[in-house]
């Protein structure tokens, strides 16, 4: 029998699809981690080409003891890959071995791996099973957890998908490791987002403890990832399908969402496109009244220390502005062609609401001055 599992876990509560996130580091040769799965004949790992030399045969060994047959495929490295044709190398990989629908995928990679391994769950054979093993600090604090799947389309960012609970996340610190330095500051702008429009403690904690996130110190590591796990396993708990509470977590996206479609996906990644987002968000929420300056200047000083952009990027030499309205009409928060922002009602307070064209083509052209 596995041993009980002695690392601190992070509750979904969503009735029967309800699940646990794990939190430590060593848990990818851990018994416990794969412990109590969905019991099948066969797994299948995906994983990208970065992240497959360093931890794939750790987890097809893992997995060795838990499935008859492990398969593993590769794909290519990138969001500028998130798409149909890279999808259907995961369905390419379940039709060529044979997978049936009692067949347990594991998402080895970060959100881009995660949304797509999700998105393949959701759709082969109508559901099978999944489960997110995160390796960067980006999706072990937000797009492994909470159930949304999809790919891109050239005219938006995750406008095909579903959403499709996993069984289980195990989200591996020790992972952690080997990320680059620019993947580690993306990341650490999904953490400064929980602050501004949950808790604000937390958003003291990420300034007292900034120096020891960006220095990979464990404990700090560990009590961020386990804390954005936590707002989030809230916020998720009372709005799973995002019809109400759940799109404040967009803080800081659908400026962020208009960066990445706009420049081309990956030339910019995604916690850098958020980072810059909710700069110029709290600009439109100070021109709204529901923050000052003071707070501004300081969430964008936080999110310069941790390394990223806070100077939004010019998408279009003729009409700039024009061109970022135009891609945030295309986001799952719109309503009739009206754009739907999150914004601050004070610090710690969020709320989604409409701004005037105008007073956004001003946020637009003072963040890219």
């Amino acid at each position: 029998m596995p041993k009980p599992i002695d690392y601190p876990t992070v509750h979904i509560a969503l009735a029967d699809r309800s699940y646990d996130i794990a939190i430590a580091a060593g848990l990818l040769g851990s018994d416990a981690a794969w412990a109590q799965l969905p019991r099948a004949h066969a797994a299948l790992i995906v994983t990208n080409s970065t992240v497959a030399p360093l931890y794939a045969k750790r987890l097809e060994q893992a997995l060795a003891g838990v499935y008859a047959q492990v398969h593993t495929v590769v794909l290519p490295d990138g969001e500028a890959y998130k798409n149909w044709e890279t999808l259907n190398l995961i369905f390419d990989a379940l039709l060529g071995h044979g997978c049936d629908r009692h067949t347990v995928l594991f998402a080895l990679g970060g959100g881009v791996v995660g949304d797509m391994t999700g998105f393949a769950a959701a759709s082969y054979m109508r559901g099978v099973p999944f489960v997110q093993v995160p390796t960067t600090l980006l999706a072990q604090v937000d797009s492994s957890v909470g159930g949304k799947t999809a790919i891109n389309h050239p005219l938006g960012k995750n406008m095909i998908g579903a959403f499709y609970q996993p069984e289980r996340v195990v989200c591996d610190l020790d992972t952690l490791v080997t990320l680059p330095q620019r993947e580690l500051s993306a990341g650490l702008g999904e953490i400064i987002k929980y602050g501004p429009i949950a808790d604000m403690a937390f958003l003291d904690w990420i300034e007292a403890n900034l120096v020891a996130l960006l220095a990979r110190e464990p404990q700090a590591l560990a009590h961020a990832v386990q804390r954005s796990c936590e707002i989030k396993a809230w916020v998720v708990a009372q709005d799973e399908r995002e019809t109400g509470l759940r799109a404040i977590l967009n803080f800081g996206h659908t400026f962020g969402h208009a960066i990445e479609a706009g420049l081309g996906y990956g030339a910019w990644l995604h916690g850098e496109a958020v980072g810059c987002g909710m700069v110029l968000a709290a600009q439109l929420s100070r021109r709204l009244g529901g923050v000052d300056g003071a707070f501004v200047q300081r969430l964008s000083a936080l999110i310069a220390a941790a390394g990223l952009p806070v100077r939004a990027p010019l998408l279009d030499a003729t009409d700039n502005a024009g061109r970022y309205l135009e891609l945030m009409r295309i986001d799952k928060k719109s309503v009739g062609g009206e754009i739907r922002f999150v914004l601050l009602d004070g610090p710690g307070r969020a709320l989604v609401r409409a701004a005037p064209d105008a007073l956004v083509r001003a946020v637009i052209d003072a963040g890219c001055a």
